[in-house]
């Protein structure tokens, strides 16, 4: 199985489990319950050099090697947003795990699309929701030693 159909179908599950909701109120309520999943960053961490310029709400994203894949990156992050720190989660099962050039091949607007997130969203938190993948393909493209291209 190649790395992208690992993504692939990390999109796939995201993808039916969203049509399995009958709204977009109970779509939301799920982005949220991801959300509540991911463990906080500490205080220490919520500093300047990992905020997200672009958003409303306040979000920091950090990048490490991925301890269980050589190469792969693991992210983490957090919001003061409930709806945004669920939404973190979303990009972060999308793009953990992942190297950095894989990163900088995903077409993350088309997945994002096909979630229709962007057209559930308000402007301003479906603008942070681009600047929070743009932030992640500046991370990788930084680890992978290489130029951002422009968001897919």
């Amino acid at each position: 199985m190649s790395d992208q159909s690992v993504t692939d179908s990390r999109l796939d599950e995201l993808a039916e489990t969203f049509e399995f909701f009958d709204d977009w109120e109970d779509r939301y309520r799920y982005i949220i319950d991801l959300g509540k999943e991911l463990t906080p960053l500490d205080d220490a961490e919520k500093v300047p050099e990992y905020k997200v310029e672009g958003c409303v709400s306040q979000v920091w994203l950090l990048v490490a090697e991925d301890a269980e894949r050589p190469g792969a990156l693991q992210f983490r992050g957090d919001s003061d947003a409930h709806i945004v720190k669920g939404l973190v989660a979303v990009l972060l099962t999308l793009f953990n795990g992942r190297t950095p050039q894989e990163i900088l091949e995903f077409d993350a607007r088309g997945a994002l699309d096909r979630l229709d997130l962007a057209g559930h969203l308000s402007p301003s938190r479906s603008n942070g929701l681009f600047s929070m993948v743009r932030r992640i393909r500046a991370l990788a493209a930084a680890r992978g030693g290489q130029s951002e291209p422009t968001l897919h």
